[in-house]
């Protein structure tokens, strides 16, 4: 039970951080789309946690305690007792090897892959967008715009690069033991001293998340804040949890990029126009709006 929650949990972890990525793709390349349900967001959560538990049931059924004859526990008072190991007895090395291969391609290959192709475009969009708004709204202050696009794009790049750091050593020691032929010498030390550290550089990767969201996403603050009521402890972020009033009648769109083009002081079709976008951003100016879902 012990390696099905650990395995589970880890990859649970994973999947989310995917899920993650591809909803602010969503959101941000295709900003006039409605946002998740309530109700798709709990069956996006469940998926997860039944893609996690399944792609673990291999390794639970196969794992297998037994005594370890070479090596005894010993008390404080001398007093002996058998050493019991639980391991993944599986009945061919081939068997054992195509699953480490499903796994590295499902755990880490494709997350890895789906995480910096999403970002990517997502940093590309971040640029693009700010550089139309400096173009747009020159007067307004373009150093709160440039700060929050600088903020946005090093909290995506931190994160895709410290997931794969993270889980790099990990899967690298994994394919290494399955695949090359070490010695026992070798292997007892990669088992002894190297896998440890691995194995936390990976798990630490999964519980520094929720920080690392913390300190760079403000939604995210106010979510959590909301969530635990901490309001006493956060006065200023008291009422920040509801909803927003920026939306004019059946406006469904993300509030993320809102495509302008620039626009000059004379003719009244184009005060028209600014009137009626304003409107619809509910009074607000532009570079209020844009990178509010990453901010």
């Amino acid at each position: 039970m012990s390696g099905l929650v650990q395995g589970a949990s880890v990859s649970a972890s994973v999947f989310t951080l995917v899920a993650i990525a591809v909803e602010r793709f969503r959101c941000i390349i295709y900003p006039f789309r409605q946002k998740l349900t309530r109700k798709q967001a709990s069956v996006t959560i469940v998926l997860i946690w039944t893609l996690g538990i399944t792609i673990m049931c291999p390794s639970a059924v196969t794992l297998t305690v037994s005594r370890d004859e070479c090596h005894v526990m010993v008390d404080s008072h001398n007093n002996t007792y058998p050493l019991y190991t639980c391991w993944e007895a599986w009945p061919d090395p081939d068997m054992r090897r195509v699953y480490t291969t499903v796994l590295f391609s499902h755990i880490y290959l494709v997350p890895v892959t789906l995480i910096i192709i999403t970002y990517a475009h997502i940093a590309l969009k971040v640029f693009r967008s700010a550089a139309t708004i400096r173009d747009v709204n020159a007067e307004d202050d373009r150093h709160t715009v440039s700060r929050k696009k600088i903020r946005a794009v090093n909290m995506l790049i931190f994160m895709a690069l410290l997931f794969t750091v993270s889980w790099l050593p990990l899967w690298t020691l994994i394919l290494l033991t399955d695949y090359s032929k070490l010695t026992a010498s070798q292997l007892k030390m990669v088992t002894v001293y190297v896998f440890p550290f691995a194995h936390w550089l990976a798990f630490f990767n999964s519980s520094v998340n929720p920080i690392i969201y913390g300190y760079f996403n403000k939604n995210f603050r106010r979510g959590f804040q909301a969530a635990f009521r901490f309001q006493l402890c956060f006065p200023e972020m008291q009422n920040r949890h509801r909803p927003l009033k920026r939306r004019a009648g059946n406006w469904t769109h993300n509030r993320v990029f809102v495509e302008v083009q620039p626009h000059n002081s004379a003719g009244k079709k184009n005060r028209k126009e600014r009137q009626e976008r304003k409107s619809i951003l509910g009074g607000k100016n532009l570079n209020e709006l844009v990178l509010e879902d990453l901010d």
